[in-house]
């Protein structure tokens, strides 16, 4: 099959137009220009922002003062929380403690049922270790077991209370209350799943 004239004529056309489209698109592009053009400023300009910087220079020590101050709010707050080599060592002292406060009610109180539950997270900076404890014991004493577990120096609060009616006579309820007490994130478990950013 020959190519008429005509076509010769297309087909160099086409191959000199391909050419030239691959130069324009493939030919360096001048960048925007990286010279800095001085900024003109009047001297009274100049002296308002020095003052305004030195304005913000003198509240650094302020600022400092009070970083000082929440980090030893911070210290004094973490010294309640339940801290040992393993997150287990730490639910057993959660039970020695709320054992000691049992012992404590007039009369002391027995524990009768005990459950570990699971160490978690607690925000992004502790975590928080549950015991489960079952009492059989009067309304005032409920009362007073429950004052006196949070006004423990550790960091533990009531976080599940389920009661029950025991003995109608005896005026006695069972009572399941769990317990949560906080731990320092090292102890808690790691976050699964979870995407860093």
């Amino acid at each position: 099959m020959s190519l008429q004239p005509r076509d010769r004529r297309a087909l160099a056309m086409l191959g000199v137009s391909v050419i030239l489209t691959g130069i324009v698109y493939l030919w360096p592009q001048p960048g925007p220009s990286n010279v800095v053009s001085p900024t003109i400023d009047s001297i009274p300009i100049a002296e308002q922002r020095l003052a305004k910087l030195r304005q913000v220079v003198a509240t650094i020590p302020g600022k400092q003062q009070v970083l000082d101050g929440v980090i030893a709010q911070l210290k004094d707050r973490e010294k309640g929380l339940l801290d040992a080599e393993t997150a287990a060592q730490s639910q057993a002292q959660l039970l020695q403690i709320i054992r000691r406060v049992a012992r404590a009610q007039s009369p002391p109180l027995e524990i009768g049922m005990v459950e570990m539950g699971q160490i978690q997270n607690l925000g992004g900076d502790y975590g928080e270790a549950l015991v489960s404890v079952t009492v059989v014991c009067r309304i005032e004493q409920l009362v007073n077991l429950l004052a006196d577990l949070t006004a423990q120096s550790e960091a533990v609060s009531t976080y599940e209370l389920q009661v029950r009616t025991s003995d109608l006579k005896q005026k006695t309820v069972t009572v399941r209350v769990t317990v949560a007490g906080v731990l320092p994130k090292r102890l808690a478990p790691e976050r699964k799943g979870m995407a860093a950013f």
